[in-house]
């Protein structure tokens, strides 16, 4: 799998990273739950309530591989970083990630925020340039993808790096190693995506 990186200097993405403005959003009851196909479509249900890898979710709906490239790595010490209240789990102090996945042609599919225990982000990210799955599967790195929030809503400057207007569809969620967290990841997907998936909600059927 192909790696790019790329400086932090992203004009389309600040230092800052960029959760959603929701104007909705649901916890573990929902999640457990399902949504009703009027809001969120059976496809678009799988991508974001799974426990499977979204970088390998990608490459099989675009065919293509799925590259990364890095716009942040902060150490932020056991700053919260208005992450979601989730990063108490990770131990401090910590080191935020910041990727977009695209295609090899350079369109954007999806963007990441993660926190590492800033000690052990070397162990599990060894070239930091790839994605975290291919990463972890190069380790045979045994995980638990723990989905805990999901989110519609707004971000102006996701809206620029998609190139989209939005509302986004996104989740956050906690990889589990060994009994312990590991990482907690939040993630958002483009629109862009219901070239395959379709649409991100169903009309009801009268």
């Amino acid at each position: 799998m192909t790696a790019i990186f790329t400086s932090s200097n992203n004009s389309t993405l600040p230092a800052a990273w960029h959760r959603l403005t929701p104007i909705w959003q649901g916890g573990e009851e929902v999640i457990k739950k399902s949504l009703p196909h009027t809001q969120l479509a059976p496809a678009w249900q799988m991508l974001l309530l799974g426990d499977g890898s979204p970088t390998r979710h990608l490459e099989l709906l675009t065919g293509e591989p799925t590259e990364v490239d890095v716009i942040d790595m902060s150490f932020i010490g056991m700053d919260l970083d208005d992450a979601p209240e989730l990063i108490h789990k990770v131990p401090g102090p910590r080191l935020r990630r910041q990727v977009w996945l695209r295609t090899p042609s350079g369109q954007r599919l999806a963007y990441a925020t993660s926190w590492w225990e800033a000690s052990h982000v070397d162990e599990y990210l060894q070239n930091r340039s790839l994605p975290i799955w291919a990463s972890l599967a190069r380790l045979r790195t045994e995980l638990y993808r723990d989905v805990r929030g999901i989110y519609y809503g707004y971000s102006p400057a996701l809206e620029v790096g998609f190139n989209v207007e939005g509302p986004f569809w996104g989740r956050h969620y906690l990889f589990w190693h060994h009994g312990q967290p590991l990482t907690l990841i939040y993630e958002v997907f483009s629109p862009y995506l219901t070239k395959y998936l379709g649409a991100t909600q169903l009309e009801t059927v009268n």
